[in-house]
């Protein structure tokens, strides 16, 4: 939660940048972990632990569905729109790219 404060201090936008960012770092590293994972043979518990665990601690769903249903409250459409957009299509690429780094 603190690097979504420190990213929405600098900047204050209707979208939360520091959610977008946290999503997107932790789309990345998964990536790199199923990556690495599925060519070193990674035990299954580890990559389930850093995962779910890790992973899905650092990453902020709950407030990114929040945030949605806020802009939707508001009557903010397109920021709605756009805030989904954002988030879904750069965490899938993320995670592309982290699981091609180490292909």
């Amino acid at each position: 939660m603190f690097s979504i404060n420190l990213v929405n201090k600098f900047f204050p936008y209707s979208i939360s940048l520091g959610t977008l960012f946290v999503n997107v770092l932790g789309s990345f590293i998964i990536g790199l972990l199923f990556s690495y994972a599925q060519n070193k043979g990674l035990s299954p518990l580890l990559k389930s632990f850093i995962s779910t665990g890790f992973l899905g601690a650092f990453t902020t769903f709950s407030t990114f569905s929040y945030q949605n249903l806020l802009l939707l409250q508001s009557g903010n459409y397109l920021h709605f729109a756009l805030n989904i957009i954002l988030n879904v299509f750069l965490c899938l690429f993320a995670a592309w790219l982290g699981f091609i780094i180490f292909k």
